[in-house]
């Protein structure tokens, strides 16, 4: 029995056929759709490295069954820049040095965006290391995580008092 499924990827419209109705979004991503920015960390929902955004909204796409989503809107690190133009928040994660090894890097920065675009960051280093809890690095560069996120959350808010 084979299942199709269609999603917006990063803007990009894309049938797919499954074989298996148990096929993660994870794995059609990195798999079948061949976009490995997101990581499989620890395939349980625990480590956040396959963070991406679902219409908008954070999940864990280890545990998102893609037969799930048919219809829905996808983005993964791949789709974040505009071009040679980085993401406000991918620039923010390099100039404070969020990131060491770089194997949580993907996840971490979808979960700044949606973090960011869910209203829920603030300007309170406690609040967004309580938002971005689902997001682990084993290196330890929490510090400079947090110093990304506020970083990001105030350059997109002066961005959005300047077009409006």
């Amino acid at each position: 029995m084979t299942l199709s499924v269609t999603l917006t990827v990063n803007g990009v419209r894309k049938d797919v056929a499954l074989e298996d109705p148990r096929v993660t979004l994870l794995d059609l991503l990195r798999e079948r759709l061949h976009l490995t920015g997101t990581k499989k960390g620890c395939d349980r929902g625990q480590c956040g490295a396959c963070t991406v955004l679902v219409d908008g909204r954070r999940i864990n796409a280890c545990l998102a069954l893609a037969v799930s989503l048919d219809g829905a809107d996808v983005q993964t690190i791949e789709g974040l820049a505009h071009g040679d133009r980085l993401d406000p928040v991918q620039a923010a994660f390099i100039e404070h040095d969020g990131f060491q090894c770089g194997f949580c890097t993907p996840g971490q920065i979808m979960s700044a965006v949606g973090l960011i675009g869910e209203g829920d960051a603030g300007n309170d280093p406690q609040r967004i290391r309580e938002g971005m809890s689902g997001n682990l690095c084993r290196c330890g560069a929490h510090a400079g995580i947090i110093e990304a996120v506020l970083d990001a959350q105030q350059r997109l808010s002066t961005e959005e008092r300047s077009v409006a």
